[in-house]
Order: structure tokens, then sequence, then C-alpha cells
């Protein structure tokens, strides 16, 4: 993982940028952190990711806990958002993938709206087989976008990023936002700033969804608890 603040992450995006190198980007949280423990393809396309930002304010209290404490968390989609008001400032191009259609023409009405349509190099949503992945991997890359936001669920868009990575060279930054297109449309509305700050952003989310999050949540969450403890522990 690496130990940026949300502004040095940002410094470093736009280093890439300007010295057209390319980043591949991964947040990770509690949930992604369990289940790479088991998925070794996943395991594999984060920790041979460029640039890795935790995610989740637990990810940030157990590096505290284990003596290797990270600066702050960096979301994904305030991560997201500032880049997008980056894209606007600078003329860089972004590519969006990912949700359903009506889904990301809205996020793509939204940004527009807000900035320009001139920062969208193209979109497409997130429903394709695994033979497209190639052939559109190759869209994107001829869209000539600076920026892709992948807004697919794990491990998929972990694995889209990681293995379409050599056809995607061009494309300075590379990222998965998750369901960050859900929030910026309005189909899922984000906890409040005053529960993201005391880590209980997961427990809004699962409110809204707890036949779909629960799962997620609470078996994925005690199983992280029992990582981190193992780790302390064996330290």
């Amino acid at each position: 993982m690496d130990n940026l603040t949300m502004s040095e992450t940002i410094g470093a995006i736009e280093n890439a940028i300007t010295t057209e190198k390319q980043i591949h980007h991964v947040v990770v949280n509690a949930a992604k952190i369990v289940a790479m423990q088991s998925d070794l393809v996943l395991r594999q396309s984060v920790n041979e990711a460029d640039l890795i930002n935790a995610d989740g304010q637990a990810v940030v209290w157990a590096s505290i806990f284990l003596g290797k404490p990270l600066k702050e968390r960096v979301a994904g989609i305030d991560l997201m958002e500032n880049l997008v008001n980056l894209a606007y400032a600078n003329q860089y191009k972004i590519y969006f993938l990912g949700a359903r259609e009506g889904v990301i023409k809205k996020v793509l009405g939204i940004y527009s709206k807000k900035y320009s349509p001139n920062i969208i190099a193209g979109y497409r949503n997130g429903y394709f087989e695994k033979r497209e992945e190639r052939i559109i991997a190759e869209e994107i890359a001829d869209s000539k976008a600076n920026m892709l936001f992948v807004g697919i669920s794990s491990p998929k868009k972990e694995n889209f990023l990681y293995e379409n990575r050599s056809i995607l060279h061009n494309v300075n930054f590379i990222m998965g936002v998750g369901g960050s297109f859900d929030v910026v449309s309005g189909k899922i509305e984000r906890a409040p700033l005053w529960m993201q700050k005391i880590g209980l952003e997961w427990f809004y989310r699962f409110l809204q969804e707890p036949k779909r999050m629960w799962k997620r949540y609470f078996i994925g969450n005690t199983k992280f608890i029992w990582l981190v403890l193992k780790e302390r522990f064996k330290s």
C-alpha cells in the first residue's frame, strides 16, 4: 500500500499524465483484503498495481494498530471526483466504463453540465462477456483518453485492468471505481460525512441493501478483524 494523502495521490497521477506514463491504480478496503486471501488472481491484480490506496477507514485503523500508520484514507469516489475536476481544469479526456446504460448516461449528463462534455472521451456500460474484453480495451485505447474509470464490482474490474493494461498503455491513468457511478447518478445515496469520518459508511450502505450486503460486511468484517489480530500477534 502507498502511504499517500489525497493531494499526494493526485500529484502522482498528474505527473504521469504530463510525462505520458501510465499509473494502474487500485483501492483496497476490508472486504477486498479478505477476498484476496483466497482469490489468487485478484491478489495478483491488486499487488501488481502501480499505486494502491486505502479506501476503507478500517484499513487505516488496522495500519495504526499494526504500527505502520497510513496518512489518511483515500476513498475511491472522492479521488474520482477530484480527478474529474482536474480533467476539466487541464483539458484531459476521461473514458467511463461500467454500470447500467441508464446510470452511466446520467453520470455523463451530470458531469457534462457541471464541467463540460469535452472531458468525455467515450463510455460503455458494464455488462459484457469475458470474450468482449479485449475489443473493449482496444476501443478505450483508441479513444485517446487520459483517464479510465471502471465502475464494475470486484474482482472483475481489477482483473480487467490488470489483464488489459498492455492494450491500455496509452491511457495514463486507469482506475476501478466500483459503485461510484451509482452514487454520482443518485441511484445510491452516500453516507453522511459524519458517518464516513467514524468509519460507519459501510453500515449506511448495508441499510440500503441489507439482503445483498449483509454477508459482505458482517462476515467479511469479522474475517478482516481476525486477519489483523493474527498479523499483530505474529509480529
